[in-house]
């Protein structure tokens, strides 16, 4: 018998499976970053993108990009390139912030190619969950005992040790929800000590956001996960039951938890006190920005002011005092942002591509679960922010719906072949 000869160097440089799994290494790096550090997650993007590059066929690609989940992110971004062009009078460098901003969603169907091809997806569900647990106990230890030294502080109270308390909630809800699936998959399973610890986890999530990374968006986000999963996963009267305890849980926390209570009777205030002559509050300015930007959409409806643009038109109509004065770059609505720049068609190709991707999520299993969470919560939190186009929550979006799009089509694709 002859001996198997050695590979060559090029043979091991152009080898795709070599690619494939450092590929997918940089994956799960990439998402271990997201919680912790902005500049390692823009490096590792680009390290990522190196590595995937050569593990691509362009039959396969071809494949992801006639789907709809696959192509309608490219199309946005095609939209959005093209509408650099009727930004009429913008300088180029706010032409390309606009655009920047969109451009990661090419990732998507780059992804999605990625893990339909490789069957390590759950290493990246994984990675996410081990590096926000990680997170979460080191958000606890600061905030119970806040004599530990920590070299970095986020924007928040002294349990957000890195980012803010948006970034934080947004994680953990995210995180919250997963294991909601794992716990109830357990405790079907008769692995009740395992569904317990799974649920006690979900307690100190829930308890961190009420308590420490108190976020409004969660607080609206949270109720609408619940009841997708109460929806998905129980029968008639369970799911009552599952309402119920809720709004229970809901009472408790109202009465006893001060943060969550405070934060929301601010919130009721500064609505009904809004005055755009008056000082800057969280949700006025969104009032102003909000009325501000319908007037721009009207102005240009079909499409829009041009990739880029929402800085300038705030620009023009700002006011002498107040938050009338604020020449806002976030309208913080997705949807006005996105019309502010490229009009209603731009708005209807952002909807098409978030009910491409819940389509494609409509299976009972984690990884469809997950995906599903991904965009119901980006959605929910994209009517009182632009978290697209946000960095962190961006690429939460993209990496969440890229893996789990490619793992599902590579379940669909195991279930044809057998």
């Amino acid at each position: 018998m002859m001996e198997a000869k050695p590979m060559t160097f090029a043979a091991r440089a152009f080898d795709r499976e070599r690619w494939q799994r450092f590929a997918d290494s940089v994956a799960v790096a990439l998402v271990v970053s997201l919680p912790w550090s902005t500049s390692a997650t823009g490096v590792l993007a680009v390290v990522w993108l190196i590595a995937v590059i050569p593990t691509l066929d362009s039959v396969s690609l071809r494949r992801v990009l006639l789907t709809p989940a696959g192509g309608l992110p490219v199309l946005f971004c095609v939209l959005a390139l093209i509408g650099m062009a009727w930004a009429s009078g913008l300088p180029m460098t706010e032409r390309w912030e606009g655009l920047k901003s969109i451009l990661k969603l090419l990732a998507i169907p780059l992804l999605m190619a990625q893990f339909q091809r490789s069957g390590r997806g759950r290493w990246v569900v994984y990675g996410f969950l081990i590096s926000c647990g990680v997170l979460l106990a080191l958000s606890w230890l600061l905030a119970l005992v806040p004599g530990v030294p920590w070299p970095w502080r986020g924007k928040g109270p002294i349990g957000v040790p890195v980012k803010d308390y948006v970034a934080q909630s947004g994680e953990l809800t995210f995180c919250a929800a997963v294991l909601a699936w794992i716990a109830l998959k357990a405790w079907r399973e008769g692995r009740r000590g395992a569904a317990v610890v799974w649920a006690v986890v979900i307690v100190a999530i829930a308890a961190n956001i009420l308590m420490i990374a108190t976020s409004r968006t969660a607080l609206v986000v949270i109720p609408v996960l619940m009841l997708l999963f109460a929806y998905r996963y129980f029968s008639g009267r369970t799911t009552v039951a599952f309402v119920l305890a809720g709004i229970v849980a809901a009472a408790l926390a109202w009465t006893f938890v001060a943060p969550t209570r405070n934060n929301v009777v601010a919130m009721i205030h500064e609505v009904q006190t809004f005055d755009p002559a008056a000082g800057e509050t969280r949700a006025g300015a969104r009032l102003e920005f909000w009325k501000k930007s319908i007037g721009f959409i009207a102005d240009a409806p079909l499409i829009g002011h041009g990739t880029g643009s929402i800085r300038d038109q705030f620009r023009q109509a700002v006011g002498d005092t107040g938050m009338a004065a604020l020449a806002s770059s976030n309208p913080h609505n997705q949807t006005l942002a996105v019309g502010i720049q490229l009009g209603l068609i731009g708005a209807m190709v952002l909807f098409a591509m978030w009910l491409a991707h819940a389509m494609l999520f409509r299976g009972t299993g984690l990884v469809a679960w997950a995906g599903l969470v991904v965009v119901a919560q980006n959605v929910v939190g994209s009517l009182f922010n632009s978290h697209l186009f946000d960095f962190f929550q961006g690429w939460v979006y993209v990496i969440g719906v890229g893996v789990a799009a490619g793992m599902m089509l590579r379940q669909t694709a195991v279930t044809s072949r057998v």
